[in-house]
């Protein structure tokens, strides 16, 4: 009954121990490195510090958001004959309702997914459909194509080329 006990109190002390250990991370330039990412022009909203917490998303307005700002408008301007249903910065998707391009028959609606905060085609994913089901490959190209070059001229009128 004793060596119960006692292996009880050893392993109640190590596990206490390691739970004490969790916050021995204290140095604060070393964490904020250790979390920088290299990246392209983006939006930020709030201004969450050092991401400690997961309650601190809820301080000084919000956390820290990266989407390419120039893909993000193109992409709201060259569709912006399609009702927008959600766009959320903080995902990256913009999510559209059907919609008649102008001088078109044909109905459209668009999930566009901005994944990375560089100007890039990588880090942009178009996803189109029609009432019949989804469009072809040559039209969802064009599609981003449009959304690309539209990104760079916003670029390239900021000066950041």
């Amino acid at each position: 009954m004793i060596k119960l006990r006692l292996k009880t109190a050893v392993l109640a002390l190590a596990c206490l121990g390691l739970v004490a250990s969790c916050g021995g991370f204290k140095d604060r330039k070393l964490r904020e490195d250790a979390w920088v990412v290299e990246s392209g022009p983006e939006k930020t909203y709030g201004g969450v510090d050092d991401g400690s917490s997961i309650f601190d998303v809820f301080k000084d307005g919000g956390a820290k958001v990266k989407v390419n700002r120039y893909l993000w408008t193109a992409t709201l301007e060259t569709l912006n004959f399609l009702p927008v249903q959600s766009a959320d910065p903080f995902t990256g998707v913009i999510t559209t309702g059907y919609g008649r391009p102008p001088g078109g028959g044909q109905a459209y609606r668009a999930t566009v997914l901005i994944s990375d905060p560089a100007l890039d085609a990588r880090s942009l994913n178009v996803s189109l459909q029609t009432q019949r089901g989804p469009v072809n490959a040559g039209t969802q190209r064009a599609v981003e194509n449009a959304i690309l070059t539209r990104a760079r001229q916003l670029r390239v009128q900021a000066g950041k080329y």
